[in-house]
């Protein structure tokens, strides 16, 4: 596999990340000489970029709020990104087209399988929040057996549009705490706890007992939300695990190498400070 002539991350803004703190670290790992940049591009900016890097032959990831409209910009996309509609990864072959996939699909599924440990997967699943990312959510979620999804998220009609492309999803509620009852699992989408003073995304009391809790949010300190609730006995997880899974199978869908693992794990920032 040709090597790419750029490796980049598009977003707005994208200065916080650290996806180029592992990504690099498997490069290097790997071998590969290539440097994965963060480009700060603006909506309006866009279309101009991507023209750009598909003349470099680039690769790379796209983050928000890009996720969609460089799926719509591709020629072709991998079944997951199209049912997800959203491409989280891209890259361009030898005949000069944009491919499109989506890792953050698998990503999740990775996180969620993590935090339940042996426990079977759940039954009873509250999602909160009906963007970009709870459709990646619910793509994975669809193929768990026997399982039912309540989508919560303030605009009813958003939920309602989100839950006609996703049949898992058997109820949808503008109350989050309607929306975990009897939940075993609860998923954060939204972006609440990004930010210091951010609410919950659903007070702590309104959890059932032994639910388990996974957080899409990261940073270089679990959220307040998550240790909020392991301090009161419920097994949470923040989304860095997440972040890590979709970033390596990025990169084994770029190169057709197997992801130096380890490697990137030890780049990883976990510490306390500001959310990143």
């Amino acid at each position: 596999m040709a090597l790419p002539g750029r490796l980049v991350l598009l977003g707005h803004p994208v200065a916080h990340s650290i996806s180029p703190a592992f990504q690099n670290a498997a490069l290097r790992a790997s071998g590969i000489p290539l440097v994965y940049e963060a480009l700060d591009v603006t909506p309006t900016e866009l279309d101009g970029c991507v023209d750009e890097l598909v003349e470099h032959r680039a690769a790379g990831n796209v983050t928000i709020p890009h996720k969609e409209r460089v799926a719509k910009r591709c020629a072709h996309l991998t079944p997951v990104a199209e049912r997800v509609g959203a491409a989280n990864s891209f890259r361009v072959d030898d005949a000069g087209t944009l491919l499109g996939h989506n890792t953050d699909v698998a990503g999740f599924d990775h996180l969620a399988r993590s935090a339940l440990g042996d426990a079977p997967l759940p039954r009873r699943v509250a999602v909160l929040g009906a963007g970009g990312a709870a459709a990646a959510v619910l793509a994975a979620i669809e193929a768990w057996p026997h399982c039912s999804v309540v989508l919560c998220n303030r605009n009813l009609a958003r939920a309602a549009a989100l839950a006609e492309r996703f049949p898992v999803v058997a109820r949808t509620v503008s109350d989050a705490a309607l929306a975990v009852e009897e939940s075993e699992l609860v998923v954060n989408t939204t972006p609440l706890g990004l930010h210091p003073g951010d609410p919950f995304p659903v007070e702590i009391e309104a959890l059932p007992a032994g639910a388990v809790l996974v957080d899409l949010v990261y940073g270089r300190a679990e959220t307040a939300w998550v240790r909020a609730a392991r301090a009161v006995g419920h097994h949470a997880v923040d989304g860095l695990d997440m972040l890590l899974e979709q970033g390596a199978l990025a990169f084994e869908w770029w190169f057709g190498v197997p992801a130096p693992r380890h490697e990137m794990q030890a780049a990883m920032p976990r510490e306390s400070g500001d959310p990143c």
